[in-house]
């Protein structure tokens, strides 16, 4: 079909009408994104020849999505997060603040809350009899290698089926969520349980749309990480296990060859008993290098809506940076 009509001055004209440009009230930013916004896709349709079925089907989709709350889940699936985290180090480089572990992606799961502890904690309830035992454990430095003490290591990772609690009804409250502080040598150390890849529910928007696009919908193994300190650069990560099919292959784009960690099994009877187990269970180290930094804005996770956070919360986390 040849019939365009996307740059007459009758759309471009429309567009700010919409948009907002002939209004004193709103927000400037808002109105120019907007604009850049439905600019880009008023376009798509004049070039794609987009029908009116294909439109509406769209915006069915895009329901059904909200009413399942999988934007988040589609987001990192679309490469969203993973291209912030790129632009991200790439603001970073341009300000040479380089050094320290690689940052990528939370993803949407993070609940605020979780029971603290100093240096140890088990973070499964013991339920989970398909789990496998994990011991979790690594040490938080600097970039010269020096210990960080009282560093903040915030874990939450998925049961041997995939499950997150909070948002997976039939786990117990926080169950594989512990907050960490670690120790005079910077340790923290975690028992909990070998946590399980996931994909996307079957035949759920987002699945539909990763099909649509001849893709998966499957993460491999992985370890979710906040770790902050006063002084330092707040650092969002998160370990893949070695070994999993998905590791180099997973739909959200989390993976960074230096965060992949292998899972060791351990079946010596000395050190099964040392851990005060009843059995083999599998080792996971991950060493933390956290950068130093004077910004109190950069000492913090950004701002985001997560699960059971509020602004209280964040009151009190630049109510902690304000004492650096």
């Amino acid at each position: 079909m040849t019939v365009k009509i996307f740059e007459t001055s009758e759309v471009q004209d429309f567009l700010k009408t919409v948009s907002g440009f002939d209004q004193a009230g709103g927000n400037e930013r808002a109105k120019q994104i907007m604009h850049r916004l439905l600019s880009d896709l008023y376009r798509l349709i004049d070039d794609f020849d987009v029908t009116p079925e294909e439109y509406w089907s769209a915006v069915s989709l895009l329901n059904s999505l909200g009413g399942q709350t999988q934007f988040g889940l589609l987001s990192p699936g679309l490469g969203f997060d993973h291209y912030l985290d790129m632009r991200q180090d790439a603001i970073d480089a341009e300000a040479k603040r380089n050094g320290g572990t690689p940052r990528t992606i939370e993803g949407p799961l993070y609940v605020a809350g979780a029971p603290e502890a100093e240096g140890f904690a088990r973070m499964d309830d013991g339920q989970d009899t398909d789990g496998e035992t994990m011991w979790l454990t690594g040490q938080v430095r600097d970039v010269n290698g020096n210990p960080v003490t009282g560093a903040k290591v915030e874990i939450w990772h998925a049961n041997s089926k995939g499950g997150y609690s909070f948002f997976d009804k039939t786990q117990s409250e926080y169950n594989l969520r512990r907050t960490i502080y670690t120790d005079a040598e910077g340790r923290y150390t975690a028992r909990s349980i070998i946590p399980s890849g996931y994909g996307v529910p079957e035949g759920a928007p987002t699945d539909q749309v990763l099909k649509s696009l001849g893709r998966h919908g499957e993460r491999p193994a992985h370890i979710h990480y906040f770790i902050s300190a006063p002084g330092y650069r707040h650092l969002t990560t998160q370990i893949n296990l070695a070994g999993d099919p998905y590791t180099f292959d997973d739909f959200a784009f989390a993976t960074r060859e230096e965060l992949v960690v292998p899972a060791n099994r351990i079946e010596d009877s000395a050190e099964i008993a040392k851990r005060e187990l009843d059995g083999p269970f599998s080792e996971v180290v991950f060493d933390v290098a956290l950068a130093e930094t004077d910004a109190p804005e950069l000492q913090i996770r950004h701002k985001r809506p997560r699960a059971k956070e509020d602004e209280q919360d964040q009151a009190s986390q630049l109510a902690g940076t304000a004492e650096v």
